[in-house]
């Protein structure tokens, strides 16, 4: 193993002095890892200080933290100050220099908003990249964020990934992974596919197809060699994992007619009812975890407790009031702010980027396993104007997706304002629906939520104009193409 060391001490003096890191370190030390558990099994404890597993480690020194904080802020800003064209513009009109940042001083760079990234993706880029591949979001909030990326960058976030999947998913190689998101997102297929087979587990390309085709695939024997008899792990959006457990509870299907031993939830909010009743239906523990395409490597993974924690490792987090922009108080929610470091990003800089995604800082200190890490609740939905934290996405399904009588993924949109009265918009299975409306109105009111009427529909077309979900992004196959009628190659 002598030469994993010295993969890990290079990657170490490159973190530390902001120095580009070399791919292949990453990459010797995933291997390592994965030639390490075919060999004894499980990991070691010494598996918590590999590169994206600082939140299983033991607190560092705040003096430390904050040195290693200040020179990573500095040497991103630095680069993006010289090498992009949006930040070389922001920091001269201002008077900024990168040299001078610290944790307290580097409130004074302005927040990036999500519309300057969508509307001129190449004034982020670095003029000393090497722009390779173009990562588009799905767009569900708005027009598709493009995001490049450098091949060492491709590199290195796949050996973390592969990192993370042995170590966070568990994946070994008699796993099977279903990927069922939607194709176009090329980063997280590319990073999911990678990441797998190089741990020794296969993989599947679902995509967003017809729910019951896909139900279908899960339950299919696979019949591969030194395989799992059925696809183990599953990781898809939250509106399409309701789109299955939709079709799973209509169409009468059992736990046991599935392999899973584990559902991964990712880029959408994934409520508690829906977690539940997707466990119900397959079997397998479902976990939720934060990634974001402008952001990668960094991320967020949840406790025991329910908070999720976010790395220092990669990035710098702020939680800032989307007004304002001055730091959410404890207890109240605001939005992730974030900088994504260099070394780990080289091609699309980013200094403070409003994410838009909205949570609520602890009351108190938490107090779980990852309590040394910064700690916020799990996503509680996107920022739309000041009504988005009075009523969040994640308050409202929790209402309406308990209730069978609300089809899954749930529709449903918001009118009127704080002050006129807000009305809840909702498509049920059919009308009328005997006490579903008392029940609704009841844990409304016990919930808190401020709404002034709650309006049922069986009949989506009447539904006012409602947030897409990335389950609307379907993919179709010729399995489900009617074939009567067609004639055969001979003619006959």
């Amino acid at each position: 193993m002598f030469g994993t060391a010295l993969s890990q001490l290079r990657y170490g003096m490159a973190v530390l002095r902001n120095r580009r890191i070399r791919p292949q370190d990453l990459e010797r030390i995933a291997r390592d890892l994965v030639a390490t558990l075919a060999e004894f099994g499980e990991p070691g404890e010494d598996s918590a200080l590999l590169p994206g597993q600082s939140g299983r480690s033991a607190q560092i020194d705040p003096e430390v933290r904050r040195t290693v904080t200040r020179r990573s802020l500095r040497a991103t800003a630095r680069i993006a100050v010289r090498h992009t064209a949006y930040y070389h513009r922001v920091f001269a009109e201002l008077g900024l220099d990168p040299d001078e940042l610290d944790e307290t001083g580097y409130a004074r760079v302005p927040v990036t908003p999500k519309k300057a990234l969508r509307s001129m993706p190449t004034a982020f880029v670095s003029t000393a990249a090497v722009p390779a591949l173009m990562a588009l979001t799905t767009g569900t909030s708005g027009a598709p964020t493009a995001v490049w990326y450098s091949r060492a960058e491709l590199d290195t976030t796949i050996a973390l990934s592969t990192i993370s999947a042995a170590l966070g998913l568990g994946l070994r190689p008699r796993h099977t992974l279903a990927y069922a998101g939607c194709s176009r997102a090329t980063l997280p297929l590319l990073n999911a596919a990678e990441s797998a087979t190089r741990v020794g587990a296969s993989f599947v390309q679902f995509g967003t197809i017809d729910p019951a085709i896909a139900l279908d695939r899960l339950a299919a024997p696979l019949g591969l060699p030194g395989k799992s008899p059925r696809i183990t792990h599953l990781t898809a959006s939250a509106s399409y994992l309701a789109t299955l457990v939709e079709r799973a509870e209509r169409d009468g299907w059992r736990a046991s007619d599935f392999g899973l031993e584990s559902i991964g939830v990712g880029g959408e909010v994934l409520s508690g009812p829906l977690c539940a009743r997707a466990e119900a239906a397959f079997g397998a523990p479902v976990s939720t975890s934060y990634l974001m395409t402008e952001t990668l490597p960094s991320g967020a993974t949840p406790c025991t407790a329910g908070h999720l924690h976010h790395t220092r490792e990669f990035g710098h987090l702020e939680v800032l009031d989307p007004i304002t922009w001055e730091p959410t108080a404890p207890g109240a929610t605001g939005m992730i702010v974030h900088t994504p470091y260099v070394p780990y990003r080289d091609c699309t800089l980013l200094l403070r980027y409003a994410t838009g995604d909205l949570v609520r800082l602890p009351a108190d200190e938490p107090d779980c396993e990852l309590a040394h890490t910064p700690a916020t609740s799990a996503v509680l939905g996107r920022w739309n104007g000041p009504l988005s934290v009075h009523l969040p996405t994640r308050a409202l399904l929790d209402l309406i997706e308990a209730e069978p009588e609300v089809p899954l993924p749930a529709r449903y949109a918001l009118t009127g304002d704080p002050e006129t009265g807000v009305r809840l918009h909702l498509v049920v299975r059919a009308l009328p629906a005997p006490g579903l409306l008392g029940r609704l109105e009841d844990r409304a009111t016990a919930a808190g939520l401020p709404l002034t009427a709650i309006v049922l529909y069986d009949d989506r077309a009447d539904l006012p104009a409602a947030t897409p979900v990335r389950a609307d992004l379907r993919e179709h196959t010729f399995e489900s193409v009617p074939t009567a009628g067609i004639r055969t190659g001979s003619g006959r």
